[in-house]
């Protein structure tokens, strides 16, 4: 049993007893014939923050049913070592190595001490973030709702937004909050923060803590640090940007809005298609273009070590920055004067690669099933499951049964990682004392 077979397993597992839980009496208002691939559905979606959904959560499921979906969304966030290591910490077990070795992988650190502190920051960090943002939305919700249900769209939109996760329990997502300045915000602000990665947040907490503390020696960002920041700001610069050039002219999203609500709604979808899965407008109104940006951000995706998918800003920004080095004529790859290992530079390759595999296999398969759709939406939809996303045309539920099943385990597949799968499935490398010739050959 290696690590990464722990962690694709333990998330296996998580998505199983979630079924279960779904599948209950009590968790569905009208129980139905499909009721198990409803629940392995939205429990699939639920741990892999995904957000698809094939039925309307706020009317199919009872309160424990909804309930069921913000705690697997919530262990789907954390992820599953995380919140293994945190039950550990809870009955007073102590870490062996191999432990200490599955958090450093699902994190992708190289850290080994101070693992148990670093999960009661990320703990403690995650509770903050969602209880700011719950009491944030609370007054907003309590406007039109009881206050006991308002609490509760406070408290389980607040965890779906931290962990990227997309689920709204409005039968409209959050289009009739696309003027609220709070909500928009609110949400914003947890899927920013959330998708960032706990590693940037306990930078900055260090960084105040110093400044704080009035210490003169200057504080050292990490090269992981500065390029999620930069990839993040422009990406989200660029996405609203893009959103309010293609959709502006279109009546069915942003003609008939005001300019703030303009800029408002633009913002909010570039912030969500980078794995949130919310939306304030009908997605499958957009333009072409606008469906196309949002493809490519989904692809993107959020940052390592936070609660969203795809590919992540730094493989991205590696990949830009190869591509810079080639056409420079440079043989080696530098970000804010730092050298990037080869290691990594492979491992961004293999990134890129079997995601565009995956999608494009699974995207194939699904169009052999279904007639009745285009192309576009089947892709759309395809890549907003690999990237952890949630964002869909409308056309989840009109899916047959094996299409539901492939975005099942594209979905999976998205969220613990084409690398970790394969290596789940292949087992753990064989070291090599064998040193082949180099010959060159034509590429390009």
């Amino acid at each position: 049993m290696t690590i990464s077979r722990t962690i694709c397993l333990g998330f296996i597992a998580v998505i199983l007893t979630g079924t279960l839980l779904l599948m209950m009496p009590f968790s569905t208002v009208n129980p139905q014939p499909d009721n198990i691939l409803v629940a392995l559905f939205t429990s699939t979606s639920a741990v892999c923050v995904t957000g698809l959904s094939v039925v309307d959560p706020g009317t199919y499921f009872t309160f424990w049913g909804q309930l069921f979906i913000a705690l697997l969304a919530q262990v789907g966030g954390l992820g599953y070592m995380t919140v293994t290591t945190f039950l550990m910490l809870l009955i007073g077990r102590k870490f062996d190595f191999s432990q200490k070795l599955a958090i450093q992988e699902s994190f992708d650190r190289p850290f080994l001490q101070g693992s148990q502190s670093l999960i009661k920051s990320i703990l403690a960090t995650t509770l903050i973030f969602e209880f700011t943002a719950a009491v944030l939305m609370y007054p907003i919700f309590a406007q039109k709702y009881s206050a006991l249900y308002a609490l509760w769209l406070a408290i389980f939109h607040s965890v779906s937004a931290w962990n990227n996760a997309g689920f709204s329990l409005f039968k409209d997502n959050l289009i009739g909050y696309q003027s609220s300045i709070v909500i928009n915000l609110a949400i914003t602000g947890l899927i920013i923060f959330g998708g960032i990665g706990y590693q940037v947040i306990i930078e900055v907490y260090a960084w105040f803590t110093q400044r704080f503390q009035e210490k003169r020696k200057g504080f050292l960002f990490s090269l992981n640090f500065k390029v999620v920041v930069s990839t993040t700001i422009v990406l989200l610069i660029l996405g609203t940007l893009a959103f309010l050039h293609t959709e502006s002219a279109n009546p069915d999203t942003l003609a008939n809005l005001s300019l703030k609500d303009k800029l408002l709604t633009a913002w909010f979808q570039s912030v969500t298609t980078r794995t949130a899965g919310f939306n304030s407008i009908d997605i499958g109104k957009m333009s072409t273009e606008g469906l196309l940006i949002t493809m490519a951000l989904m692809f993107v995706g959020a940052s390592p070590s936070g609660t969203g998918g795809g590919i992540k800003t730094t493989t991205f920004r590696i990949l830009m920055v190869c591509t810079r080095s080639v056409l420079k004529g440079q043989e080696e790859v530098i970000l804010y004067q730092r050298k990037v290992p080869l290691n990594l530079i492979l491992k961004a390759i293999a990134v890129l690669f079997g995601s565009a595999v995956t999608v494009i296999v699974a995207t194939l398969l699904i169009s052999f099933q279904e007639d009745n759709f285009q192309m576009i939406q089947l892709f759309f939809e395809v890549v907003s499951a690999f990237g952890t996303v949630g964002l869909s045309m409308g056309v989840t539920a009109n899916l047959s049964v094996i299409s539901k099943l492939m975005i099942i385990l594209t979905m999976y597949i998205g969220r613990v990682g084409v690398i970790l799968l394969i290596a789940a499935i292949i087992g753990d490398p064989k070291p090599s004392v064998i040193n082949y010739p180099e010959e060159n050959l034509l590429v390009g």
